[in-house]
């Protein structure tokens, strides 16, 4: 049976084993290249993507864990088998901590090496499948570009998408940086309107007067420097959608501006008497609790009831912490993107303080994290002192899951990558590890 075309560089010192090598996988149908030192060899693997490193463990100057070190931080994905003729304990144990996925014994048997490459290659093949899942997972659960497999958020999602084909006032409520604007551009490309305006306004930027005439426009002479009409937010909206953005943060007298616009659909510009009608959807959204503001009397009722028809809460991102990794994998996305960088994932390690770090600034901290990450990272992934976060931290959530997620992403990596002897230590077969490994999104080199 032909086998898949796997790119294989073997690095021994010794021509008559790079020789015998290279013939007999060439013979099953791989791509074969040699080099006779750990530094030929290390430039070599800077020429693209390779499946396998076959590695000398004894060779002068630079010898085979050296190498086998120097290459994962090269390619973190590479798989690398040892090449010994002294075989010990000792030094299987110091390899495979470092990243060996296995090793072999001089003299080859050729049929052992044959059975040994075809099941890394095989193992890789699960891994890119897993890969695959999880792309097509993450399309299923996604939102335009909000993504998510938490019961909390999907549920959010789900009575924000229904919404978004009808014209009822929505109130997105969460706190900070939870993405209630990107949610507020999400209906409104679902809904109808999507052809017309999306109109961002944030409450709390502006005073009392000048968000007033933000919403409503204002008549020439209508106050010092009103040198002309000018139209607002609620008028550039006309037929669109219009995101009032921290709305338990304006005025008594707003509040009741904006209760009379919602009733009617019409108002008068400041310093007019002429009103202007609008056909507006409105999505309102704020970190506060507003049933304590009404309660204490610091929000009216009234509009409170206006703006609550359909209330949609996105949780922090603490709560949802098994939505982590594939925001990661989002946000690198577009941060590659609009960096100028391509950023391959993050390590197990980094992803443990990720799936640790309590996220007060939640989703939009997490962009910045891994923005500042893709800065400093000096390879092609982002390690754990690039996140800038407390190394010892442990996970503060609060579910079983979290805890699972964090001590086998901690195992993975003490075990440099190998399922193996991740599975050993966590005394389970290596079909639950996989399993484990593609329901946490963690990465797994073979």
């Amino acid at each position: 049976m032909s086998q898949p075309k796997a790119r294989i560089l073997i690095v021994d010192d010794e021509e008559i084993v790079r020789e015998s090598l290279s013939g007999w996988l060439e013979q099953e149908g791989y791509h074969v290249e040699t080099a006779a030192d750990g530094p030929t060899g290390l430039a070599r693997l800077g020429d693209g993507v390779w499946s396998i490193l076959l590695v000398d463990l004894k060779m002068p100057g630079m010898d085979g864990l050296q190498v086998l070190e120097a290459a994962r931080k090269q390619q973190p994905d590479l798989s690398v088998v040892m090449i010994t003729a002294y075989a010990t304990v000792e030094t299987a144990v110091k390899a495979i901590k470092l990243g060996a996925s296995d090793y072999i014994v001089k003299p080859f048997d050729p049929e052992e090496l044959s059975l040994l490459i075809q099941k890394i290659v095989a193992q890789q093949a699960v891994v890119r499948e897993n890969v695959m899942l999880r792309k097509a997972l993450r399309r299923s659960f996604e939102f335009h570009d909000i993504v998510s497999v938490s019961p909390a958020m999907t549920k959010a999602l789900e009575l924000a998408r229904v919404a978004a084909h009808t014209s009822s006032t929505l109130l997105i409520l969460g706190p900070s940086g939870t993405g209630k604007e990107l949610l507020a551009r999400a209906v409104h490309a679902e809904s109808p309107r999507r052809d017309e305006r999306f109109v961002p306004v944030s409450c709390a930027a502006l005073t009392d007067t000048l968000l007033e005439s933000e919403l409503f426009g204002h008549e020439k002479g209508a106050f010092t420097g009103a040198v002309g009409r000018r139209k607002g937010t609620f008028e550039a909206a006309d037929r669109g959608t219009l995101f009032l953005d921290e709305i338990g943060d304006i005025s008594p007298k707003l509040q009741l501006d904006l209760l009379r616009v919602l009733e009617d659909r019409r108002f008068c510009r400041v310093g007019g008497t002429e009103p202007v009608q609008v056909d507006v959807r409105v999505i309102a959204a704020t970190n506060r609790d507003l049933k304590e503001a009404v309660a204490s009397g610091a929000f009216r009722e009234d509009l409170f009831y206006r703006l609550n028809v359909i209330p949609v809460t996105l949780p922090p991102l603490r709560e949802r912490r098994e939505d982590i990794p594939m925001l990661v994998d989002a946000l690198l996305e577009q941060l590659s993107v609009t960096m100028k960088r391509s950023i391959d994932g993050v390590s197990h390690e980094a992803m443990a303080l990720l799936m640790a770090y309590p996220f007060p600034g939640n989703v939009r901290e997490l962009r910045n994290i891994l923005e500042r990450a893709m800065v400093v990272a000096s390879g092609p992934f982002i390690e754990a002192p690039d996140l800038n976060l407390p190394v010892h931290a442990e996970p503060t959530g609060d579910t079983l899951e979290a805890v699972e997620h964090h001590h086998i992403a901690k195992v993975l990596e003490q075990a440099g990558g190998n399922v193996s002897q991740a599975a050993r230590v966590l005394e389970i077969d290596r079909v639950t590890l996989y399993n484990k490994i593609r329901k946490y999104h963690l990465r797994a080199p073979c």
